[in-house]
């Protein structure tokens, strides 16, 4: 069992930057590959970022990609997503997911474990 908890987001203006943070809690937090997702109102689940279990391979959504970076620290059983340049359409609540396998994973069927989330809101 993981449980998740996500801190971080916050108000911010369009072009500047948020660093979201995921503490997970258990032993086997290494043995997770993690991704953050995010859901605007009105809106599916959308898949942002993944990090494989050593943080060697990480995948980005495209309207993400180039702007936003996942990391994680497995001795601080974290995972992070460094978001610049954004944009009012990245205004959602964000989500971190465990996957209980090392790889990566764009579904958000294939993730076990969630977080509660954490709102950003971008104003223009």
């Amino acid at each position: 069992q993981v449980q998740l908890v996500e801190s971080g987001g916050g108000l911010v203006q369009a072009g500047g930057s948020l660093r979201l943070s995921c503490a997970a809690s258990g032993r086997t937090f290494s043995s997770y590959g993690m991704g953050w997702f995010r859901q605007a109102p009105g809106k599916e689940r959308e898949f942002v970022a993944a990090i494989n279990w050593s943080g060697g391979s990480t995948y980005y959504g495209d309207s993400v990609k180039g702007r936003f970076t996942i990391s994680r620290d497995n001795a601080k059983n974290s995972v992070y997503l460094q978001m610049t340049s954004l944009k009012p359409e990245d205004t959602a609540v964000y989500y971190c997911a465990a996957k209980s396998d090392y790889g990566l994973g764009t579904s958000q069927y294939e993730y076990t474990f969630w977080g509660q989330g954490t709102q950003v809101t971008v104003s223009s």
